[in-house]
């Protein structure tokens, strides 16, 4: 079996829950520490409740890139048809 490594960094999953988690604890201070505004939203601090749930789900996606990480082979098999090639014509249906 060929050795293998883990993506890391590199897996999308933790640039998009980094930066879901970013703009969650930008939120996060904003409705803790900024004017609530809470009649403009109906009674509810906004900032606070979309930054916690920012945060829960930033932090959802870089736990899941942990216990599930994407293994990126070390040797893979030479390609032997030219990918840069252009695929065959199709033939026109039911014609000449």
């Amino acid at each position: 079996m060929a050795d293998t490594h883990k993506a890391g960094a590199f897996d999308i999953r933790n640039v998009i829950g980094s930066l879901l988690a970013i703009y969650g604890v930008i939120l996060l201070a904003m409705g803790l520490f900024a004017d609530a505004e809470t009649e403009k939203t109906g009674g509810v601090n906004a900032n606070l409740w979309a930054g916690i749930a920012l945060l829960v789900v930033g932090l959802g996606f870089m736990a899941w890139a942990r216990v599930r990480p994407i293994v990126v082979p070390e040797d893979v098999e030479h390609v032997t048809d030219d990918p840069t090639r252009p695929a065959p014509k199709k033939r026109p249906r039911g014609g000449h």
